[in-house]
């Protein structure tokens, strides 16, 4: 059988092949467009074929918001070393953190946190100062895609960590709640903006891929100051 030339297909290069980032089981990661998830550990990968390309898909699960699949090629993860997983450690616990505390007995532990301060609460990935201005921006940003309305339960259950927190608040509560926690979120931007002015490029950085929301937040806020 004789093969034209025309026929043969150039192998990919090294520089046309898509660069994946390596994953491992029980590895610690963060979801850089969803902060509030929490640091989660993989639970599960499977190699799979998406478009004609290889991927993965992984399994992780994260404090907040309990088991989640992602696809490596989409979602943005990053590895989280051993410094960072300290802090994480220390970061306020939800709703369902104290609600498990308090059934290993730790009732003084949930009688120090009120629920409202913990729904209320914005993440430290947007408030550390220890964490760079600009991925604060991005993680404060990322926040914005909740815009209530029908967002609210999604918003919820992200903030309690309850699967259901309409069985622990009122819908008339639960709005209360994120009026004030965006409020909150208004307030932090703010004082990112002033911060990000020392830094040149870093707000155009971090509004890239942002949600329409963040980037009205910040023109509102621009206005007043």
């Amino acid at each position: 059988m004789l093969i034209h030339r025309s026929d043969l297909q150039p192998l990919p290069s090294a520089e046309t092949m898509p660069q994946m980032t390596s994953f491992k089981i029980g590895e610690k990661v963060r979801h850089c467009k969803r902060p509030e998830w929490g640091v989660g550990s993989i639970a599960k990968i499977e190699v799979i074929t998406r478009e004609g390309r290889p991927d993965r898909r992984i399994w992780i699960r994260f404090p907040n918001v309990g088991e989640k699949t992602v696809l490596a090629s989409l979602a943005e993860l990053e590895h989280v070393e051993s410094d960072s997983l300290a802090t994480a450690a220390s970061a306020s616990p939800t709703l369902a953190d104290m609600h498990a505390r308090a059934d290993a007995g730790w009732l003084g532990e949930i009688s120090k946190s009120k629920p409202e301060d913990m729904m209320i609460a914005l993440p430290d990935a947007a408030t550390d100062p220890f964490i760079p201005v600009g991925r604060r921006l991005k993680n404060a940003f990322a926040l914005y895609r909740f815009d209530g309305g029908s967002k609210l339960i999604d918003w919820a259950v992200a903030q309690s960590g309850l699967n259901d927190p309409m069985s622990r608040f009122s819908r008339h509560e639960l709005e209360s709640f994120f009026q004030r926690w965006r409020f909150a979120l208004d307030a932090q931007l703010g004082k990112l903006l002033q911060e990000a002015r020392k830094e040149p490029g870093s707000l155009e950085d971090a509004s890239r891929g942002a949600p329409p929301a963040a980037m009205a937040a910040v023109r509102r806020i621009s206005q007043f100051r």
